[in-house]
């Protein structure tokens, strides 16, 4: 992972810097593939009031960049707010690749209208992938007129018989 520590306005100390390397070290728990931080300090004075805004900068692959901004009176304070939000966007994140649940299947039936024929869904078989050969040879077995089917390569793919006896497969 590489990081970048940029100050605008703001002279950047070795003790902030590390502070910073330590927070950015800190996201590389949730082993998501973080390719770079860029980190941003810069020095605002509103109303004769001093404070500092942070911006980090999180790329990832696969995802947009996620930016997270913080502003307070104390840069160590900013920083460490900052890298608790970007915590919060990271384990929702893990979590969301990591959850093992299957989603659920919505089978609903549907009518078309001016029309006696209704379109009724039905469930696959079987989800596991099989040989286009024991495909063919389950349909030869049935009496149906087609089959929709995992093949070896995870491809949905659609046997059918043919008038003449032969076999298509899309």
């Amino acid at each position: 992972m590489n990081t970048s520590i940029v100050g605008k306005q703001f002279d950047l100390t070795d003790s902030i810097k590390a502070h910073i390397d330590g927070a950015v070290d800190s996201l590389k728990k949730y082993n998501l593939d973080i390719i770079s931080v860029r980190t941003v300090i810069s020095a605002d004075e509103k109303n004769g009031k001093k404070g500092f805004s942070i911006e980090f900068a999180i790329n990832m692959a696969h995802k947009n960049t996620i930016i997270i901004q913080q502003k307070d009176k104390d840069v160590y304070a900013a920083i460490d707010l900052a890298i608790e939000r970007a915590k919060k966007v990271l384990s929702r994140h893990h979590d969301k690749i990591t959850n093992h649940k299957k989603p659920e299947i919505i089978v609903e039936e549907v009518t078309v209208e001016g029309s006696d024929d209704e379109i009724v869904p039905m469930r696959l078989d079987s989800y596991k992938p099989i040989e286009i050969e024991d495909a063919m040879n389950e349909l030869k077995a049935s009496d149906k007129a087609f089959m929709v089917f995992h093949d070896m390569e995870d491809k949905f793919r659609v046997m059918y018989k043919k008038a003449d006896g032969r076999f298509g497969l899309y």
